[in-house]
């Protein structure tokens, strides 16, 4: 497969992820500032941070308020993270890789990029926000649908899962990282009310509140819900479940293409640090220490992958 190819689809699946993750973050955002109105600023702008658009969003705007930090992350398309500008890209990828697609996996594309551009035509009234989220979610999930159940099992479709977890999982330790550091630094809040919406922010965020209720009987305790994100490999967007799929993907590729590459013995190391270590080791260590190290990991990987499998050839 060309190396522009393999980047065409690592990069939709990724904007696509990107997109709903953007959803998800606003809906958590939007709960906090409806229950709390008090805390509504410092939420709004640990969300930015979380998505790496705080600075983007200062460049433009004096103050953080919630109306316009919803614009700005829903449908400014001079916000290249906006989920508008996102689908627009994942649209532009589709559109390059279009012979590498089924049709129905390019309709869901094509047909999420139209709805949402109708939808985010004007800014979103905050009676109608909730359903606008929904949609996103929805669209991204057809997307999704349709690569899982019409794509052949071979070196485009691992590109593609590739893309959609590791977008997942940059998201996953971005938002865990600051919600709990930034937003929790002194010990005298931890088991308060303020430290428990702080967690249930972190679930919701990334879709694990019902996850976690299942499995923990809705208690919001520190240890195990950052366990939960971190190493279960039950939940669909933990770290350690994004890093295993990663990783059997890049396998399956080492398999076709009968050739082991640098980025193979990255995935694997980063996906049995996981599986070698408990959360008691990644409190002593760190929580925030961990996430960054993680980060840098990630960020070395994605470079390598587009190295080994030449993106931009």
């Amino acid at each position: 497969m060309l190396g522009k190819t393999a980047n065409g689809v690592f990069w939709l699946m990724r904007y696509m992820e990107r997109s709903e993750n953007a959803a998800r973050m606003i809906d958590a955002g939007l709960r906090i500032s409806m229950t709390r109105s008090s805390a509504a600023e410092s939420e709004w702008t640990s969300i930015l941070t979380a998505m790496g658009l705080l600075g983007t969003y200062l460049g433009r705007h004096e103050v953080v308020e919630g109306p316009r930090v919803i614009n700005f992350l829903l449908r400014d398309t001079e916000n290249p993270g906006s989920v508008l500008s996102s689908v627009e890209t994942a649209r532009t990828n589709a559109r390059m890789v279009r012979t590498a697609l089924t049709r129905e996996v390019w309709e869901a594309v094509n047909e999420c990029w139209m709805v949402l551009r109708d939808t985010l035509a004007r800014p979103v009234a905050s009676q109608d926000l909730p359903e606008v989220l929904k949609i996103v979610r929805q669209r991204s999930a057809y997307v999704r649908g349709a690569t899982h159940g019409t794509m052949v099992r071979n070196d485009i479709y691992d590109f593609a899962r590739i893309g959609t977890f590791f977008e997942r999982a940059d998201n996953a330790a971005r938002v865990l990282d600051v919600k709990y550091y930034i937003l929790l630094p002194s010990i005298m809040h931890v088991g308060t009310a303020t430290d428990n919406v702080q967690w249930e922010t972190i679930l919701r965020a990334t879709s694990a509140v019902r996850a976690y209720q299942t499995l923990h009987e809705g208690e919001y305790d520190p240890r195990k819900i950052a366990r939960f994100l971190i190493l279960d490999r039950r939940l669909p967007r933990s770290l350690a479940f994004c890093y295993g799929k990663i990783a059997d993907n890049l396998s399956y590729l080492a398999e076709d293409y009968g050739q082991r590459m640098p980025s193979h013995d990255m995935v694997q190391r980063i996906s049995d640090r996981f599986a070698s270590t408990s959360i008691d080791q990644i409190f002593d260590y760190g929580l925030h220490e961990f996430v960054t190290e993680f980060l840098s990991d990630s960020q070395q990987l994605g470079r390598q992958i587009e190295i080994d499998y030449r993106f931009y050839e």
